[in-house]
């Protein structure tokens, strides 16, 4: 399929990818590797289909005026308290350890969170809205045959409640949770899970980052791999950071299809 194609398919149905858009990286979508094996499915991080910046609403509701700061904190604490289980072998799924950083975040900045504010906080994650253009790309992708899985650090629980949340359960062939493994990304254990849930080699599957140390992990592992960046944020100094990058889910159908 084409790129001009899937604008088509995109703007017909309701012309998403105008809508929200943050502004675009200013590389634009690189080419892929040369010598590419036929792409035959697309792993996702879950943040390149669904807005994080809603637990940061959620978030100033519970806590006016705290909310930037302490989102800040928390998701900090939240990749070092998951890495640091993993490395250690003292795993724990990832909402507890959402819930541990969240403790850790709100104790530094002197807040008393009631449990039933901590419930809303952790539960945030589980709720967040999918990006403009995430459903039509998902329904174009898959009429074009591509298998399709979220390759995410939630746990089951955490990743079944967003996906039926946002109605877009059944437009994914897997949904794997790192759990299956007991580590996080960026363990090659971690994006192994891909390949044998969709039955594909690691080749003929893109994986789709959100953050630039994702997109580093991806590659490190063997997928081609586009870093999704849809915040503009910088890029990490690292020796492998992803084969491409792009702003929206139309930068990435034209990797996908190159």
């Amino acid at each position: 399929m084409s790129r001009r194609r899937f604008l088509q398919l995109v703007a017909g149905a309701g012309g998403l990818l105008g809508a929200c858009r943050p502004r675009p990286a200013a590389s634009g979508p690189q080419p892929p590797p040369s010598g590419r094996a036929t792409i035959r499915g697309i792993c996702f991080d879950l943040f390149t289909l669904f807005d994080p910046r809603g637990v940061e609403w959620v978030a100033e509701a519970v806590a006016p005026g705290e909310a930037a700061d302490l989102c800040r904190e928390w998701r900090v604490r939240q990749f070092e308290y998951a890495w640091l289980r993993a490395t250690a072998g003292q795993y724990q799924d990832f909402e507890i350890v959402t819930g541990e950083a969240l403790d850790y975040a709100a104790g530094a900045r002197g807040l008393s969170l009631s449990a039933a504010d901590r419930r809303r906080l952790v539960a945030a994650y589980s709720e967040l809205t999918p990006w403009p253009d995430t459903r039509a790309a998902l329904e174009a992708w898959r009429r074009d045959g591509l298998r399709l899985a979220p390759l995410a650090n939630y746990s089951p629980s955490m990743l079944a409640r967003l996906l039926e949340h946002a109605g877009l359960a059944d437009l994914f062939d897997a949904h794997i949770s790192t759990h299956r493994a007991r580590t996080f990304k960026p363990s090659p254990r971690a994006y192994a899970l891909g390949p044998a849930a969709l039955g594909l080699a690691r080749e003929q599957i893109v994986f789709a980052a959100f953050g630039g140390w994702d997109a580093a992990g991806a590659a490190w592992f063997g997928f081609p791999t586009f870093w999704l960046n849809r915040l503009d944020v910088a890029p990490e100094a690292l020796s492998a950071a992803g084969h491409a990058t792009g702003a929206t889910l139309a930068d990435l159908a034209a990797f996908v299809v190159a």
